[in-house]
């Protein structure tokens, strides 16, 4: 089952994930999709970067009727970024079923937000625990016809105190409802809440962490100091780039604002992220597979679900803030038995997260140290660990 095609989808969503352009399930996709389509309650172990969003977003908007004026599946999530982040994808995903999706979250106008509920459009509701609740108890958030209930970031919401809203949300949900539990770990808690509330023949849908063939992909990292790190970056750009190359930001405004440097330094660059239309999406990706852009610069979430061929060497402009999401950007490269190149660019005040890259990845990475910032000493690693260092004056 290598295509969504493949999959018990329609050819509204087919339609409407190949714009976004997914080509590929990943393994969450692969296992919580069909188990999801046939009704059935899901606890699914995966960490972020595993596209776990598509993994129980695509069954909500397959199940869903637009046509019919009431909330019909609720998403909880722990943060306000990642309320409207999910919330927008959903809206992709449903472009072609005309689904309509609300985000409600804290930090926001709450009264805004029940002027849309009053409205009557919206089918799904995707939102923080604290907001959803206040909702509820004001009496604008009905959930008396909700289908579908999904709880993302489990484990996160449960670090974050948040299990006596999220109990108090679980039990003014209908009982004949479907549940769909994510968690990058399973906690007691979690285990306990799903016993309480999900149905006892419930599936359990666990997906190992992506490991990444260090033989076949050399890895680098080089420690800048902030105001030199742009610099430091074309450089080692303009000496190591062939072929395709996709350059990883944590924000959209950096892929915007990188692209742009890149193109006034002579690269052949263009960015893509979430506030990109479908049309200068499609348009991008078309002409990096064509081999008419050489540089992509992404963010994590738009890169997601891409299945490019051939690319020669993927750049960590940022460093992510979780190990998955590294190894998830340099298996980029290094695929179908081809060698790979993945070169990443971090500062002191990120020491912290290469040294839990290197820890939990265990893959040779050659670290060059430009900055004048001294680096820590730190244990010796085991021999899969890092190589001796390098270090060179700026």
């Amino acid at each position: 089952m290598s295509k969504f095609s493949q999959l018990p989808i329609s050819k509204q969503v087919l339609n409407s994930i190949s714009k976004m352009g997914y080509e590929n399930p990943t393994e969450i996709q692969k296992k919580a999709i069909p188990i999801a389509l046939e009704g059935k309650d899901i606890i699914a172990q995966a960490q972020t970067g595993t596209g776990k969003t598509a993994a129980f977003g695509i069954p909500l908007i397959e199940k869903v009727n637009p046509r019919a004026r009431k909330i019909q599946a609720l998403v909880l999530v722990p943060t306000r970024e990642l309320a409207i982040q999910v919330a927008k994808e959903l809206k992709d995903i449903g472009r072609s079923k005309k689904v309509f999706v609300l985000s409600v979250y804290g930090g926001k106008s709450i009264q805004h937000q029940i002027k849309f509920l009053k409205k009557g459009n919206d089918v799904i509701i995707v939102g923080t625990p604290g907001r959803v609740k206040d909702l509820i108890e004001r009496g604008f958030l009905k959930l008396d016809n909700v289908d579908m209930f999904v709880l993302d970031e489990a484990d996160r919401m449960l670090d974050m105190g948040f299990i006596e809203d999220i109990e108090f949300i679980m039990s003014n949900l209908p009982e004949n409802k479907q549940t769909l539990l994510f968690s990058a770990t399973m906690p007691k808690e979690i285990l306990n809440l799903a016993e309480k509330f999900l149905n006892e023949d419930y599936a359990f849908v666990k997906v190992v962490p992506e490991k990444i063939t260090v033989e076949k992909i050399k890895q680098k990292a080089y420690r800048v100091d902030s105001n030199k790190k742009l610099e430091t970056f074309i450089k080692v750009l303009k000496e190591t780039q062939e072929g395709k190359a996709i350059v990883f930001t944590k924000t959209k405004k950096m892929a915007d604002e990188l692209a742009k440097r890149l193109k006034e330094h002579g690269f052949n660059a263009d960015a893509i992220h979430g506030d990109f239309s479908q049309a200068k999406r499609e348009k991008v990706l078309r002409s990096f597979r064509e081999g008419k852009l050489d540089i992509l610069v992404a963010t994590d979430v738009a890169a997601r679900g891409l299945d490019i061929k051939d690319v020669k060497v993927v750049y960590n402009f940022d460093l992510p803030n979780d190990t998955e999401s590294y190894v998830h950007r340099v298996g980029r490269t290094g695929r179908a038995g081809n060698e790979g190149l993945a070169i990443s660019f971090f500062t002191p005040d990120e020491d912290i997260f290469f040294t839990r890259i290197l820890k939990v990845t265990k893959a040779p990475i050659e670290l060059i140290n430009l900055s004048s910032n001294p680096l820590k000493k730190q244990r010796p690693n085991n021999k899969k660990g890092f190589k001796r260092r390098k270090f060179l004056r700026a």
